[in-house]
């Protein structure tokens, strides 16, 4: 059974920093292309940054560029997301999501076939 989990969410102060971790059961993260989203209360689902492809092509919404930084270890199979200099725009739930990576890159969430519960980041001003 595909299942992601997700963790390293909480709080924290501006400028300061957290890693959430994408867990990934059922798939091999090698063989997909993963992606964080984001969604604060009231908006839409915001892409923040993907993962794919055998020498990990990684790609950033403007918004996070500079101060995220997306990486995968195949050995266990998971995916983190590095998050510096953090603002409290930034305050969201953070969740991973799926998609076989034969289905092409997309910064919809509702492209994707698999996603976790999420994990809440709240940053402080």
């Amino acid at each position: 059974q595909m299942q992601l989990v997700e963790s390293g969410g909480g709080l924290v102060q501006t400028g300061g920093s957290l890693r959430l971790s994408c867990a990934a059961s059922g798939i091999t993260v090698g063989s997909y292309l993963v992606a964080w989203f984001r969604r604060a209360p009231g908006k839409e689902p915001e892409f923040v940054s993907a993962v794919w492809g055998s020498v990990a092509n990684t790609d950033y919404a403007d918004s996070v560029k500079g101060r995220f930084t997306i990486s995968r270890d195949t050995a266990k199979n998971t995916v983190y997301l590095q998050m510096n200099s953090l603002k409290p725009e930034d305050t969201a739930v953070y969740y991973c999501t799926a998609r076989h990576l034969l289905r092409g890159f997309s910064t919809r969430s509702t492209n994707y076939d698999y996603r976790g519960q999420g994990t809440q980041v709240t940053v402080s001003s």
